[in-house]
C-alpha cells in the first residue's frame, strides 16, 4: 500500500487512513489508487468552477484555476484535484494549475505535495503558472516528494502551449 510517511500525512491533512485508500483494478487490469471524497466543504459550487476540463489546440486539459484564491478556497481545490484526476485513465491527464496571485503556507504546501503523489500515475504532463509567489526551494520540495516533473510558466497561455505541444 502506501508508505508510512504518506499514510500519516493523509491522516493528518485529509482525515483519512491508509485503509480508506482503495486499490481497484483499472480497465487494463492494472491496480489504480482511488482516493475517496477528499473535498470536505459545505459549499463546493464555487470551488468546482475552478476545476474544469478545457480544450486548447485540440488537447483536453484539466484547468485548476487557483488564481487569487483565498486560503480556504486553495485548500478545498487542492483536495479536490485528485478526485478529478484519478477518475481518468492512467497516463492520460494534462494538468494546468494557475496559482497567479495566490499565497502559500505550510498547510497548503503539504497538501500540494500529497495531492501531487495521488495524481502522478494519471498525469502525462503538468504545468503550473506562478507569479514569484512560491519560493524555488518549496517548489523543489513538492517535485521531490511527488517524484513529478512540474513545468513552471509566467503565463497561462505559455503553460497551455507547453501542455498542448
Amino acid at each position: 500500500m502506501l508508505c508510512g510517511r504518506l499514510s500519516s500525512k493523509l491522516v493528518a491533512i485529509y482525515g483519512i487512513s491508509e485503509e480508506t485508500v482503495m486499490q481497484q483494478r483499472g480497465p487494463d487490469s492494472s491496480p489504480t489508487t482511488m482516493v475517496p471524497n477528499l473535498l470536505r466543504t459545505e459549499d463546493t459550487s464555487a470551488n468546482v468552477e475552478r476545476l474544469r476540463f478545457i480544450e486548447h489546440k485540440g488537447k483536453r486539459i484539466l484547468l485548476a484555476d487557483l488564481s487569487s484564491c483565498s486560503h480556504q478556497q486553495l485548500i478545498d481545490c487542492i483536495k479536490a484535484v485528485p478526485q478529478y484526476v484519478t477518475r481518468q485513465p492512467e497516463n492520460s491527464v494534462l494538468l494546468l494549475a494557475d496559482f497567479t496571485g495566490t499565497s502559500f503556507d505550510k498547510v497548503t504546501i503539504e497538501q500540494l505535495k500529497i495531492a501531487a503523489v495521488f495524481d502522478r500515475p494519471h498525469i502525462v504532463k503538468s504545468a503550473w503558472v506562478l507569479s514569484d509567489n512560491l519560493h524555488q526551494v518549496l517548489l523543489d520540495a513538492i517535485r521531490r516528494f511527488s517524484a513529478r516533473e512540474i513545468a513552471v510558466f509566467a503565463t497561462r497561455e505559455q503553460a497551455l502551449d507547453y501542455l498542448a505541444g
